[in-house]
């Protein structure tokens, strides 16, 4: 009785979650990576880039030093322009190289806290600006 109540276990536990290999929405990262995302930006990019990842008012307006405000991450802006590896840069190396003043992260973040704070913020774009990333460049 009890090795069929845990077989029972498995299959609903397997039926609930779709029996998916853990991404999102087909997408490549995973419910876990979100969730450690929304910590790392919290406690690293929320203070530029917004608590919703909105970006700054006016990002394209370049300040009185020529930089560029922190600009949207939650698909409103232009990341989703960018490939995979360009994010990963641009927080690993920090936003200088693109006229930004974005801090490198690279000594202070993993590279599981990278990819985990780009899950985040791509979590907030909708499937067509998603699909639009992953054709135009995306992983």
């Amino acid at each position: 009785m009890l090795r069929t109540k845990a077989s029972f276990g498995v299959l609903l536990v397997a039926l609930l979650s779709g029996c998916s290999d853990g991404t999102v929405d087909g997408r490549w990262y995973t419910q876990a990576q979100i969730e450690r995302g929304t910590t790392v930006f919290d406690d690293n990019c929320a203070s530029c880039h917004g608590t919703k990842a909105q970006g700054s008012f006016n990002w394209r307006k370049r300040l009185e030093d020529g930089s560029y405000p922190p600009p949207p991450l939650n698909g409103t802006g232009h990341a989703w322009h960018h490939p995979f590896e360009m994010l990963m840069g641009t927080i690993d190396q920090g936003g200088a190289p693109m006229g930004g003043q974005m801090p490198a992260f690279g000594d202070e973040l993993s590279k599981d806290d990278q990819k985990a704070a780009i899950a985040y913020f791509q979590s907030k774009w909708d499937k067509r600006i998603y699909d639009a990333w992953f054709e135009r460049s995306g992983l």
